[in-house]
């Protein structure tokens, strides 16, 4: 820039005891926008948090079952099949029988990890505070300057 000629962002004048620059304003803006995110990120966080733990206890239950269902039927599907054939139901019909039993069991576990995973929600606060940030931010406009405020920054009034 050439000696003596005006820095093209100044307005000619000197801000009023108080009165914040434009580069503090938009630094004050940026960090309460920062704040707002953090907040709405740490809210996540916490709903979230709780629906994991659901989801952990589901899963849970789901490794239980196919435990349950794996490793039963080999050891306990024999012995009742050999019980119900000791009861005089044919063999065949014996061993049927056991594992009809067996899926019946797997079934009921199978039903309560279901439950668990119906109780996850999904973070309701979160969703309702990112939409308002949102619809501020899309309805946050500049207000125009008035013809006043033009002319006292082109130095035009006093």
């Amino acid at each position: 820039m050439p000696a003596g000629a005006a820095d093209p962002s100044s307005n000619g004048r000197a801000p009023h005891e108080g009165e914040r620059s434009v580069g503090q304003l938009f630094a004050a803006a940026t960090a309460d926008l920062s704040a707002l995110v953090h907040d709405e990120i740490a809210l996540a966080k916490a709903e979230i948090r709780a629906d994991v733990k659901r989801g952990v206890s589901g899963g849970v239950f789901i490794a239980v079952a196919g435990v349950l269902a794996l490793a039963a039927i080999p050891m306990v599907s024999i012995a009742i099949a050999f019980a119900f054939h000791w009861m005089g139901v044919p063999l065949g019909w014996s061993f049927l029988l056991s594992a009809v039993l067996h899926l019946i069991l797997a079934a009921v576990v199978g039903f309560v990890a279901v439950r668990f995973f119906k109780r996850i929600q999904k973070p309701e606060r979160t969703i309702e505070g990112v939409q308002k940030t949102a619809e501020v931010l899309k309805n946050a406009r500049p207000r125009p300057a008035t013809q006043e405020e033009i002319d006292r920054g082109l130095g035009r009034i006093p």
